[in-house]
């Protein structure tokens, strides 16, 4: 499967523009090159082709490739109460920049379903199982200015409350899989291991269905240099997620860490995002080789490191070929 994102058209978004800088955590309507008019059409015919790509590929999850979102957390940010649109805050990215971020005025509520519509025009569109994804909660407070709560971890907390609304619905709507972003939990280890799991689990609650999370040392066209490990991910054994969506081979992980996740799914990430080059179908069956010492194959789903959406299109199609041969010739030499 898919992590989540998947490489927009040039004619649908301005991909120098998207590459030019930090992702939005704030709308950025300036990145779209169709007029508003005709904004939503177009979105659902890039949509279409993205879910054309992943099938002829031979994927087993589709996603909607995230095709109408600006970046994997903004859209469903910027769509809450208790959020100033018109006078941003400032935080600090993961890299240490400064970035425009939704200013908490007042509690974060969720007004309405944000992803719905987007899971239904996926779900007509295959017959094969799909996923969703949505921005984390820990994550979400990092990427906000807070102005309203006595401490992050409040903010934090009413932020799972609407992420957990979203994701009963997304089930009860007919999606397979759901996948919590949280980047920056890996970012951000100290203030993640004080609340993190506690956040994660509210927005877990009462949840019956099959759950992803999403933990990654942020976009390769952006954060080029990798640490050799995680800085938090043995704790999410601890959760109720059902699986944790990693990366190992832009970082060339050590994959024993994976023996301190042994009721989890692992979301193996095998594709390399740093570089357009496709890997060939060897060097994808080689990293996945790297976890089978640490990990049962049936507990393994192969994926991409991270979102394709910075990549051009035909790398990423090219990788996502590899990737599926890869698996298959694992599966062969399990077999026999």
């Amino acid at each position: 499967m898919l992590v989540g994102s998947y490489p927009q058209p040039d004619w649908l978004i301005d991909r120098e523009k998207l590459a030019g800088r930090f992702p939005p955590r704030v709308r950025a309507r300036e990145l779209w090159r169709v007029d508003p008019e005709w904004l939503a059409a177009a979105q659902d015919d890039a949509t279409e082709l993205a879910i054309r790509d992943q099938e002829r590929a031979g994927l087993d999850v589709i996603t909607d490739g995230e095709i109408r979102r600006e970046s994997y957390s903004n859209q469903f940010a910027t769509a809450l109460a208790g959020i100033d649109l018109d006078n941003p805050g400032e935080a600090l990215d993961r890299s240490g920049h400064p970035n425009p971020v939704p200013r908490i005025v007042g509690e974060i509520r969720r007004r309405h379903p944000v992803n719905l519509d987007d899971l239904a025009f996926l779900r007509r569109r295959t017959d094969r199982k799909v996923k969703m994804t949505v921005p984390g909660p820990f994550t979400m407070s990092q990427q906000a200015q807070n102005d309203h709560y006595p401490d992050v971890r409040s903010a934090a907390l009413d932020y799972a409350a609407a992420v957990n609304e979203e994701v009963a619905d997304l089930f009860a709507a007919g999606a397979d899989i759901v996948q919590l972003d949280e980047p920056y939990m890996q970012a951000r280890p100290d203030a993640a291991r004080e609340y993190g799991v506690e956040v994660l689990e509210r927005a877990l609650d009462g949840i019956d269905a099959p759950t992803i999370v999403h933990i990654c040392f942020g976009y390769a066209a952006i954060i080029h240099e990798r640490p050799e490990g995680y800085s938090f991910l043995p704790e999410i054994e601890g959760t109720s997620a059902d699986g944790v969506s990693i990366e190992t081979a832009q970082s060339n992980l050590d994959c024993s860490v994976l023996e301190q996740l042994p009721s989890k799914t692992i979301v193996l990430g095998v594709i390399n995002l740093d570089d357009t080059a496709v890997e060939s179908a060897a060097t994808v069956a080689e990293r996945i080789g790297r976890a089978l010492p640490y990990v049962d194959a049936e507990r393994i789903v192969v994926a991409p490191d991270c979102g394709m959406k910075y990549l051009p299109r035909e790398s990423a199609f090219g990788k996502l070929e590899s990737m599926v041969a890869g698996a298959a010739a694992v599966r062969v030499e399990a077999a026999g």
